[in-house]
């Protein structure tokens, strides 16, 4: 292929879109633009206390149009003519209940303000309870459970968990609704116009991983199972058809108010969405039998696996596994740590706590004040990877476990908490903060672990996103805790860049998405190796760290 034709990537991220305009031919980005949520900036409808997350579509609908329109600038006036394709990632589960024409329902007069309407991000946990109902009755109604190509276990962040809850708490909205929809499947229903609840085409990635969805169930969970967690589940789960598509396919091809909106032709292929971490694995040339990690405040772990004729390697207390999630053709498996990134970030913001409500007491000219606050936050991460790089391990008592956001994988608990042990009266923030890069390093561990254990082969990692990149400490700590050679993409965009790859895929421009991938892939800038040494050394620290998170789980989990 000649360069010179481009296809568009969106990626919907938790705080903001990002559009990138890639070339088709070789991957080279042309474009790109973020544009952030302004109503989720201003913490609208969500409540951290309650751990509620919610967000309201306009965010999604502004923020897309605002990014979209920057990027195709960026990437010069004669782009919108050359574009051929556009595909969309999301964060997930991130679920909303919608009316006939599967227009969320915030979007209506009369719930413009309830955070019920709007949809419940991937990190919103008050789905707790109903997600133990689920499991609960998987494993007690004499049926089929309905989790087991899941993991085994329910997570109150996926898909029925969240709409049973708002179900349950909401009234007026239960009533209200007549349909589900994953936010990847409804930003390609938005772009091609489609108002058929018949004609959507749901994402086999975000349907199979968070919505009990599989082949051998003839669709999702049955009506009757359906029915004893909630009686107005069945007609919902009716609206959702049987069916569901990989991302290679076409949605459809772009509606005459987008192609306006954007400059764009009404014969842009759209392709069906998925969530961003899958995407991401593809942009981050992910390769069979290696597991890609996502690494920014959270981690998705990701791993392909060809499809065999023999009966499917079930893996337990996974996000599921599912064929054609990642690449069509091979099992999708998905694992992942709540809170990796986010552990740091924790701690830094605990060390600046004298800087946000000491500093502005003191007296002396507030820009000073703000200029010195700013400086030091900025080189407080920086510099505890250097001061944290040069304690011996072995010489630290410190162990720390990662579960400050509650245990994904493997067996995903989200009552679980973090913990800290082992501390002295010489334990300084250096030394706490090299235990909780291990503890994140540890909880990676487990997951390839749990894999092995349970006959999946792993031959490497691949690193892709903010910490992978920005942090060499934290990669060279997470190579030597696994004994396996860790290596990082190149790209700053690496799952729009992977969306993109749909986008050529599904407008014909490559035949499978491994020829998009191999073409557009933007390679590898770094390797970690492992220290043989180091790695016998956390052999015996990862036992200690298996043994806290025994102890907490078993004695301090209500």
């Amino acid at each position: 292929m000649t360069s010179g034709t481009y296809v568009i990537g969106i990626d919907f991220g938790t705080d903001s879109v990002r559009s990138v305009i890639a070339d088709a031919a070789n991957g080279a980005v042309k474009g790109v633009a973020v544009a952030a949520y302004p109503r989720w900036t201003k913490g609208l409808y969500c409540d951290p206390v309650a751990n509620r997350f919610r967000q309201h579509p306009l965010d999604y609908l502004e923020s897309m149009e605002a990014s979209l329109k920057d990027a195709l600038a960026v990437a010069g006036r004669d782009a919108a003519s050359k574009v051929r394709g556009i595909a969309v990632d999301t964060t997930g589960s991130t679920p909303v209940l919608a009316d006939g024409k599967g227009v969320p329902l915030a979007l209506s007069p009369p719930f413009a303000e309830d955070p019920d309407a709007m949809f419940v991000l991937w990190k919103d946990h008050t789905a707790v309870v109903e997600a133990a109902r689920i499991n609960d009755l998987a494993r007690t109604w004499g049926g089929v459970d309905f989790t087991r190509f899941e993991g085994g276990i329910y997570s109150s962040e996926w898909f029925w968990a969240k709409v049973l809850h708002v179900l349950s708490a909401n009234p007026a909205v239960a009533r209200a609704a007549v349909t589900i929809l994953e936010h990847c499947d409804w930003i390609p229903a938005v772009l091609t116009g489609t108002d058929d609840l018949a004609r959507i085409k749901r994402s086999r990635c975000a349907a199979g991983h968070k919505a009990m969805w599989h082949a051998d169930f003839d669709g999702y969970p049955a009506r009757e199972f359906l029915a004893r967690l909630d009686a107005r589940l069945p007609a919902l789960s009716a609206t959702l058809g049987i069916q569901t598509w990989t991302s290679d396919v076409p949605f459809g091809t772009l509606s005459a108010e987008w192609a306006q909106k954007l400059g764009l032709s009404r014969d842009v292929v759209v392709a069906v969405g998925a969530f961003d971490a899958h995407m991401g694995a593809v942009g981050g040339d992910i390769a069979p039998h290696h597991l890609l990690k996502v690494m920014g405040t959270s981690t998705c772990d990701m791993l392909v696996v060809p499809r065999s004729a023999g009966e499917e390697k079930l893996v337990s207390g996974i996000c599921g596994q599912v064929d054609g999630s990642i690449l069509p053709g091979s099992i999708g498996y998905e694992a992942g740590q709540s809170a990796f990134g986010d552990v740091y970030a924790w701690f830094k913001q605990l060390l600046a706590w004298p800087l946000q409500a000491i500093l502005p007491t003191v007296a002396g000219a507030d820009e000073v004040k703000a200029a010195l606050a700013a400086a030091v936050m900025d080189r407080i991460i920086p510099e505890l990877e250097k001061a944290a790089a040069a304690v011996p391990p072995e010489t630290s008592s410190v162990i720390a476990l990662d579960w400050l956001n509650g245990r994904r994988t493997p067996d995903a608990d989200q009552r679980l908490k973090g913990a800290i042990a082992g501390i002295s009266l010489g334990s300084d923030a250096p030394r706490i903060y090299r235990a909780l890069v291990e503890a994140t390093a540890f909880g990676s561990r487990a997951i390839v672990e749990r894999f092995r254990r349970e006959g999946i082969r792993i031959d490497g990692v691949i690193g892709i996103g903010g910490v992978a990149r920005k942090s060499p400490f934290a990669m060279q700590v997470l190579a030597d805790v696994l004994d396996m050679t860790v290596e990082v993409r190149a790209g700053e965009q690496p799952v729009a860049l992977g969306a993109a790859m749909f986008a050529a895929t599904a407008a014909g421009l490559y035949p499978r998405v491994e020829d998009a991938q191999r073409a557009m892939s933007p390679g590898t800038e770094a390797r970690y190796r492992p220290d043989p040494g180091r790695a016998r050394l956390y052999d015996a620290l990862y036992r200690e760290y298996r043994k806290l998170g025994s102890f907490v789980e078993r004695e301090l989990t209500p």
